[in-house]
């Protein structure tokens, strides 16, 4: 029995991404889904209606595309459109649950079996279907570029007629998948690139970028947890961290902060003392300014200038590169397809732990119990 999957157009504000597009649709229709996709749902991409109808979907309106079996988005979706899935029907997509887990419990309410492309756990087997750093290293590319562009300066060394322009001071805070691709294309663009992150660990791959490795005299501690994310400093021991930041923050022209914490407000590591220490004209990129920001000044979506400092707080670069994006996030969206689906449609796996560890909502409840919690504190 063939089974169908639903692909609705993104709706969120300012969202250009698809959830599948036409080469990963080709495969699941050989595999035998019907791939039901809403009418212009890629256009903001560039993937047309007719690319889609020759990999074999059929294109349909919004109420059929949600009313498929599966439904994949990009953005997690909204109460209207929870309204429109399927009672029982399965979810694959972003949720943002520990952020927003209203969505999760309204998800819960409608019977949906959801699984959140943010819970899917990092370990090696999984690592097709991580869809945040698929998507984090677009961001670290693009933060760089936007940097790069607003900058009032070359990134590189430049010897000229008239002289010689030095190479710009570049400081990545983070050095997770997006901070690592923020070195890496600083450095394509010749800039002097330095990288700080509270785990040790990572100098090693920072270095091996050609990025020199920010170390502070702070008292060491295990900084990661069991999920591969960075852990929360101590309040004392992260008030030490910022002050002790001003120097290479204030000596840079550019800094890109990506540093985010899941479920919780982006740690501070740049504050105003900093900003104020910044040379006139230089640049601040906050990627995690949806979650707050790790700059005292940042104002999430909005560009604004500070004591001569440009601070930029975008939201969703990767949307900016749209098809590159919903590429790489339809090829982890078929990684989850392609073992969470047979030919008759969704297959659960309670024996699987990345099914276990991304299932949110199941059977009328919320199963994870991180999301539980924050619906109900203790």
């Amino acid at each position: 029995m063939a089974y169908t999957i639903g692909v609705p157009k993104e709706t969120a504000a300012g969202e250009r991404m698809v959830a599948l597009v036409p080469e990963v649709v080709m495969r699941l229709a050989k595999a035998g889904a019907t791939v039901n996709i809403e009418a212009g749902a890629g256009s903001s991409a560039h993937y047309p209606d007719a690319d889609f109808e020759k990999a074999g979907a059929t294109i349909t309106s919004r109420e059929d595309a949600f009313a498929s079996d599966v439904v994949v988005k990009v953005k997690p979706p909204s109460e209207e459109e929870i309204a429109l899935l399927k009672q029982g029907a399965a979810y694959i997509g972003f949720m943002n649950p520990l952020d927003d887990p209203e969505v999760s419990a309204s998800m819960s309410r409608r019977g949906t079996t959801a699984l959140s492309m943010e819970m899917v756990p990092r370990i090696s087997r999984a690592q097709k279907m991580d869809a945040l750093s698929a998507l984090s290293s677009i961001g670290g590319y693009r933060a760089v570029l936007v940097a790069a562009a607003e900058l009032p300066k070359f990134f590189p060394l430049l010897t000229t007629a008239a002289g010689t322009v030095k190479p710009s001071n570049v400081l990545v805070l983070g050095a997770g998948v997006a901070g690592l691709q923020a070195i890496a294309t600083a450095k394509r663009l010749g800039a002097k690139v330095s990288a700080y992150d509270i785990r040790d660990a990572v100098a090693e791959e920072v270095q091996s970028l050609g990025a020199s490795f920010v170390e502070l005299e702070i008292e060491g501690q295990d900084s990661s947890d069991s999920g591969g994310y960075a852990k929360e400093l101590m309040a004392e021991k992260a008030k030490q961290q910022v002050e002790l930041l001003i120097p290479f923050i204030g000596k840079s022209d550019v800094v890109v902060s990506t540093a985010l914490i899941p479920g919780r407000k982006a740690p501070l590591l740049i504050s105003e003392a900093a900003v104020k220490a910044m040379g006139e004209g230089s640049i601040i990129v906050d990627m995690a300014a949806s979650n707050g920001g790790n700059c005292e000044l940042t104002v999430p979506g909005e560009t604004v200038v500070r004591h001569g400092v440009t601070i930029m707080g975008p939201t969703n670069l990767t949307t900016d590169m749209a098809t590159h994006a919903s590429q790489l996030y339809s090829r982890t969206l078929l990684a989850m397809l392609q073992d969470f689906t047979d030919e008759n449609g969704f297959a659960p796996n309670e024996e699987d732990e990345v099914f276990t560890g991304s299932c949110v909502t199941r059977g009328g409840q919320i199963v994870n119990e991180r999301v539980k919690s924050l619906l109900n504190p203790s």
